[in-house]
This record gives C-alpha cells, sequence and structure tokens, in this order.
C-alpha cells in the first residue's frame, strides 16, 4: 500500500493549546491575523483524519476560501492518489460509502447552516453569525454522536455592523464569559501579535493607522467588559424588538429623522402602526459625504414614493439654515420638539422600555448603534451624563430626534392589539 503523508503548517503555541484541549466545547478569541482560521483547518484536518466528520462554517466567503486552501493543501497528496474524493464545487473532502468527511460551508444562520451533521462543528467569526445557527441548528446537530464545537471569534467593533448578521452583536463576547464558568468548556483568548507567523514590521504599521478601541478588539482581542448602566439603551429587548424585514402597511403615516452634516448626514426612516402606535424602524440612510441638499432629497423622495410622510425632523436650534436648504429642494425639514438631548434619551428610552420600538433585523447600523451608546464613564469609575464618542451615532441622533413624535403611552394603551401576524 502507498503510504500517504498529510502536511500542515506548524502551528503556533496558542494554536497548539486549542488543538490538544479536551474540552467538548471551545471558544477562541483571537485577534486579527492571529492564526484563527490556520489553526481550525489543522484541528479539522486532524480530526478527519482520525475517521471524523467535520464541518467548517463561516459568515463569509473570503473565510471558507482560507480555510479551504489550508485542507486542501494538506490533503493534496491524498486526494491525487485517490485515498480521499474530493468535491471543490461543495468543498467536500470525503473517503465514498463513509461518515468520514470534512466540508466547508458559508454559514451565517440556521438556514444556511442546516442540512448536515458532524463529529466536530467549528464556527468561525461566530460574533457575525446569528446566534440561532448554534442554538437551532449546531447544538442540535452534535447531540446525536456527542459531536464537539469550536467557536471562533474577534470582539466585535461597531465597524462591523455592516457585515455582521447577529441580533446581540455582543453575543460571542457574551458565550465567551459565559463558557469560562461551564463544565466541559474551555476559552482561549491570544493577541494578534502572538502569532510569530505574522510580519512584525506589517502588523505594526497597521496598528499604526487604528484607533486606539480598534487596537484593543482587532489586535489585542479584547472585549468591551461593559456593565448594562453604562449602556444608554440596554433596555432594548433584542429578542422580542428585531424582527425579520416584512411588508410595512403602505397606509401607515412615516416619520423621517434627519442628522445633518457634510461628512456624516443621516436620515432615519419610521412607521407608525396606528392601530397599536408601535413604532417601526425599516430604513437607514448613510450615503457618506459629498452629496447636495438636492442629491439627497432626491433620494429622499425615492425612498418615500407612495407614502404619507406626516413629519420630517432634525437639527439643532442653530441649524435652521440647514433645515431651509432643505425645505427649498422640496423636503421641508421641521425643528424636533424635544431639544434637550437628555430629554430626547429619555423619551426613546420609554419607546424602547414598553417595547414600542421595533427594527428590523437587517438595520445593521442602527441596531450597532443601539448596542454601542454609552454614557461615558468618569474617574470614580461610575456613567456620567455625558455620551461617550457621541458624535459616531448619526442614526440615533435621528431618532432623538424624531422621538418627540411619538407618545410611549398611546402604544402601551394599546398592547393589546398588536397583530401577532406581522411577526
Amino acid at each position: 500500500m502507498t503510504k500517504i503523508e498529510v502536511y500542515t503548517r506548524e502551528p503556533h503555541p496558542w494554536q497548539q493549546k486549542v488543538i490538544d484541549s479536551p474540552a467538548k466545547r471551545k471558544v477562541e478569541k483571537a485577534g486579527r491575523r492571529g492564526g484563527k482560521t490556520v489553526g481550525a483547518a489543522i484541528l479539522a484536518i486532524e480530526r478527519f483524519w482520525d475517521g471524523g466528520r467535520v464541518l467548517y462554517a463561516a459568515p463569509t466567503a473570503e473565510q471558507t476560501d482560507a480555510f479551504w486552501y489550508e485542507v486542501t493543501s494538506a490533503l493534496a497528496e491524498a486526494v491525487q492518489a485517490k485515498a480521499f474524493y474530493k468535491n471543490e464545487t461543495e468543498r467536500v473532502i470525503e473517503v465514498p460509502d463513509t461518515k468520514q468527511r470534512i466540508r466547508a460551508k458559508t454559514a451565517w444562520n440556521a438556514d444556511t447552516l442546516r442540512g448536515d451533521y458532524a463529529d466536530l462543528l467549528i464556527l468561525d467569526e461566530y460574533q457575525l453569525m446569528n446566534e440561532d445557527a448554534w442554538e437551532r441548528v449546531g447544538a442540535p446537530m452534535l447531540a446525536d454522536n456527542d459531536g464537539d464545537a469550536v467557536f471562533i471569534y474577534t470582539p466585535p467593533s461597531l465597524y462591523s455592523a455592516g457585515v455582521s448578521k447577529a441580533r446581540d452583536p455582543r453575543h460571542a463576547s457574551k458565550l465567551f464569559k459565559k463558557a469560562q464558568t461551564l463544565e466541559g468548556w474551555e476559552t482561549f483568548h491570544f493577541s494578534s501579535h502572538e502569532n510569530p507567523h505574522i510580519s512584525k514590521e506589517g502588523l505594526n504599521r497597521l496598528v499604526q493607522d487604528m484607533s486606539p478601541t480598534a487596537y484593543r478588539q482587532e489586535i489585542l482581542a479584547e472585549d468591551e467588559d461593559i456593565e448594562d448602566s453604562w449602556l444608554i439603551y440596554g433596555k432594548f429587548d433584542h429578542r422580542t424588538c428585531v424582527i425579520p424585514r416584512v411588508r410595512v402597511d403602505p397606509a401607515w403615516p412615516r416619520y423621517v429623522g434627519h442628522d445633518f452634516g457634510g461628512a456624516n448626514p443621516a436620515a432615519l426612516f419610521l412607521a407608525q402602526d396606528p392601530g397599536t402606535g408601535i413604532v417601526w424602524a425599516y430604513d437607514e440612510y448613510l450615503p457618506g459625504g459629498g452629496r447636495s441638499a438636492y442629491e439627497h432629497v432626491v433620494e429622499f423622495k425615492r425612498l418615500a414614493e407612495g407614502l404619507t410622510v406626516l413629519k420630517r425632523v432634525g437639527g439643532s436650534h442653530q441649524e435652521d439654515e440647514v433645515r431651509q436648504a432643505y425645505t427649498a429642494q422640496g423636503w421641508p425639514i421641521s425643528e424636533p420638539r424635544i431639544t434637550n438631548v437628555r430629554a430626547g434619551i429619555d423619551r426613546v428610552r420609554a419607546l424602547i422600555e414598553h417595547n414600542r420600538l421595533y427594527v428590523f433585523e437587517d438595520m445593521r447600523h442602527l441596531l450597532a448603534e443601539i448596542y454601542n451608546y454609552l454614557w461615558k464613564i468618569g474617574p470614580d469609575g461610575k456613567p456620567t451624563d455625558e455620551i461617550q464618542d457621541k458624535a459616531k451615532f448619526h442614526l440615533l441622533d435621528c431618532l432623538r430626534a424624531v422621538a418627540g413624535e411619538f407618545k410611549p403611552e398611546l402604544a402601551e394603551q394599546a398592547r393589546e392589539k398588536i397583530p401577532v401576524k406581522h411577526w
């Protein structure tokens, strides 16, 4: 019999710790370029070589491409010798007529993960996946054969919102913390600096272009240990108020909140169910800089075509000239009823605390702002009345501006009328 050899990369010490761990559940928190995916490939190859069935999933094709490259490179000789069968389209390497298999697939939620089973399930970039990938599919998948799971993530930042499918952007961080108390689970934490196989000079150049927060999260892989009292909208219940997109009744009145600014203008489109008073956030507008008032208005009118917009609200008391510029182009914007920032926040909080604000799950930027909206922490370690990094939260400024148009107590009175068919 021809001897088949497999060559993988030499794992660095932290990768080896993950590979050698006997834990049934492993949660790995690591910095960018820290070797997470390469380590996952080595682990997958070893399990496959021992006769196991491995399923690797990541939410982006770029990530699965990197994993698949490592796997196919290591097993190339065995495939060429026809010891294993490879299906490049399905990204499967297997021993025919057995359960022994390794597969890579792009998946970001329960529906895209289902349809398979495994002895070892690896969920890479888990912070960008919807939680139901594990809860509804991953965990049951492993139950029949007491399989193992590995969760791999880098602490999420506000800027990952555009690609994240998570309802709660911090779900992976919460899992890491919880795993430290659970029997049969083990956690691993290493930074980008601990990967000896990357260029130190290149990493240093990358670090120079990063903010302190991005450096802590993406290079040092440090989660922000946030207390509930620091979150301005900490009562926002993502399990109830973040919902799949459905058709919003075109007869419902619309409201638009605006945040002016040449570099980062924003608008938030909302609808209110007249029967229940519930407010639905259904569209977000973040075009970037460089557009005139006329160009913005053209887009606003397109988004509102055929709908009844009752109120357009935004700007501070001092920004009346900006409002007039939009009005001159056929998009009249009013000064907010509530001009005090703290009072506006309180109005939004009233909507949130009574679960009167619903947000579609594809409103990534708005959701990321809600989950990252914090009070600045003072020298005594307690929250102040100042908003941390206030200039970054353009959509929440829009929401605060338009919130004065809604009365949470009316929505509360209509609670029993909520039509279940909408979600």
